[in-house]
């Protein structure tokens, strides 16, 4: 759903970049209050592992593929504020480096699959966990639909944004149809993988996964006729694994993924693509601004075997993923841990 330069004419594109800036400065504040010691390294990690998973397109229909989107795992894992952040770190290293998703409409994409995606999903996330008994299948579960309804909820809006600046003449009610029929389908792919991340970390490391703060039952006694809240133990439960563990395999897996696997992924356009080509909403498509990168297309420039040109690059993105995550959170935990306390 990376939407390109051309699709969205100028003045929208302007007015929706101001609304992402301002999203991005709010996100920036909330995720004062969400990152501490224990997130603030993995929110780097996810930024990373969701980039490399987005170079997995998977087949949805013939002739068709999709990706993460990765709002709603981001959202769930290091919290709604630092889950945009997360997504946009990616989309800004996808524009600038790869060419992917246009520069011009850099404030359209953050929008779009950062800011709609995290959002609603944590939103649908919040609500289902509250109904459903409290536990891990529970958080897993909840995952699971929270991500399939934020893929076509990214969809919709596409939609409306294309209705108020497309930049071609196609009945709104076919791109609707269309957008929302074919992401649909790939909210299906999109909920997979996020139950299934969620559900790996919350195996090992449960006090990590932000979504799932509290969700732990207390134990009740009867007494005296009375239910009272039991004492909470005085010895903390051991973790299975180590932060750094986490955050090590963790990072060798996006390595993995982007480095190697990327080179099986389906090679057919995603959602946005097909429907652009198939309805005439890419006629007015510009070249990219960084078309001229030698990351261009996720491949490394003069580096002719394209499975080591296209793992090269995967990697490179990661490793820039990672260090450019890190480094915003970090600075981002250093201003509140920084902040006085009557100040916050």
């Amino acid at each position: 759903m990376h939407v390109p330069d051309g699709f969205i004419d100028a003045p929208t594109s302007a007015v929706t970049a101001v609304a992402a800036a301002g999203a991005l400065a709010v996100s920036l504040r909330g995720a004062r209050r969400e990152l501490d010691e224990r997130t603030a390294p993995l929110a780097g990690l996810v930024a990373a592992f969701i980039f490399a998973v987005q170079m997995l397109n998977f087949p949805v229909a013939a002739g068709t593929s999709g990706h993460l989107l990765g709002g709603a795992l981001a959202a769930i894992l290091v919290g709604p504020c630092t889950g945009v952040l997360c997504v946009s770190v990616v989309l800004l290293m996808q524009g600038i480096l790869f060419a992917d998703g246009g520069l011009t409409a850099l404030g359209v994409n953050i929008t779009d699959m950062a800011i709609v995606t995290t959002l609603v999903a944590y939103a649908v996330f919040r609500g289902l966990v509250k109904v459903l008994p409290r536990g891990r299948r529970s958080v897993t579960g909840a995952a699971f639909v929270a991500a399939l309804l934020s893929v076509p909820a990214a969809a919709v809006a596409f939609t409306l944004l294309y209705a108020v600046g497309g930049t071609t003449d196609v009945a709104i009610g076919k791109v609707a149809g269309a957008m929302i029929g074919v992401h649909v389908l790939i909210g299906v792919g999109e909920a997979a993988i996020t139950a299934l991340t969620v559900g790996a970390v919350i195996a090992v490391r449960p006090d990590l996964v932000y979504g799932a703060r509290g969700l732990r039952q207390g134990l009740r006694l009867r007494v005296n006729g009375e239910l009272v809240d039991a004492p909470e133990p005085t010895a903390p439960v051991a973790a299975r694994t180590s932060r750094r563990a986490l955050w090590i395999s963790g990072l060798a897996t996006s390595l993995v993924l982007a480095g190697f696997v990327s080179h099986y992924a389906s090679a057919s356009p995603d959602g946005l693509e097909r429907v652009a080509h198939d309805h005439g909403i890419d006629a007015q498509t510009r070249e990219h601004a960084s078309a001229g990168s030698p990351l261009a297309d996720y491949g490394v420039e003069d580096v002719s075997d394209a499975r080591l040109s296209g793992g090269l690059a995967g990697v490179i993105g990661v490793g820039t993923t990672v260090v450019a995550g890190s480094a915003v959170f970090w600075a981002v935990r250093r201003r509140r841990t920084g902040t006085p306390s009557g100040v916050r």
